[in-house]
């Protein structure tokens, strides 16, 4: 009798389950949308030069540019937690830099945005081409790059000057026209050859009333 009784309590416990879930099943797929992918791992890395590239630093001034990379997955997303290796490479004319402490080398992390930043770096005072390669690691991924950036003296604009020199062959004769009107002096200068010496004469005139008169003075100047 009790096994009877034991038998029956369990067959309506599973009937319960069984209808239990088959009220639940339609919620099922979309509480499973719900839950967040967790982002699968990169399967292969590369980095992508933000800045530094071609960068001409000036010896005066010591500072390097600061050389930006961001590291990227197989679908161009941004890889955080990367250890990326910015190491300096001295040219073959002894044109190079150093971080800071005369370090050749300098590891960083890439933040939340895959970014790297090689600050810190010095140039020396050797005019030419140099190099810095960029090697990123994440877990058992690796790949590398070079950025090329020179040294270069400053320039600026010539200090020389060149001095004037009297631009008409001798003898030269000219003759000056100024012309009054109000507020507004015109200029008016001929130039023509003459054989005599030097000799300057000049000629009178007279000043009319704005727009009504002219001074018309007559300058030669004999070489």
């Amino acid at each position: 009798m009790a096994n009877t009784k034991n038998s029956g309590t369990c067959g309506r416990l599973v009937a319960l389950l069984v209808a239990s879930l088959l009220f639940l099943e339609p919620a099922l797929p979309l509480y499973a949308e719900a839950l967040p992918l967790a982002d699968a791992p990169p399967q292969s890395l590369q980095i992508v030069i933000l800045d530094g590239e071609g960068a001409l630093n000036n010896i005066s001034q010591r500072t390097a540019r600061e050389p930006i990379v961001q590291v990227q997955d197989e679908n161009h997303k941004p890889v955080a937690g990367a250890i990326v290796l910015f190491a300096l490479h001295t040219g073959a004319g002894g044109a190079g830099g150093a971080f800071v402490g005369g370090a050749s080398s300098l590891s960083v992390v890439t933040d939340a945005n895959g970014l790297a930043h090689a600050t810190g770096i010095v140039a020396n005072q050797i005019k030419g081409s140099w190099q810095i390669q960029v090697t990123a690691n994440y877990g058992k991924l690796s790949t590398s790059t070079t950025i090329n950036e020179s040294n270069v003296a400053p320039t600026g604009p010539g200090s020389s000057t060149t001095k004037g020199h009297w631009p008409l062959s001798k003898p030269t004769t000219i003759l000056g026209s100024v012309i009054v009107l109000g507020t507004v002096v015109a200029i008016v200068v001929v130039a023509s050859n003459n054989s005599s010496g030097t000799n300057i004469t000049t000629g009178g005139g007279t000043v009319g009333a704005p727009g009504a008169g002219q001074v018309r003075p007559g300058i030669r100047i004999h070489f």
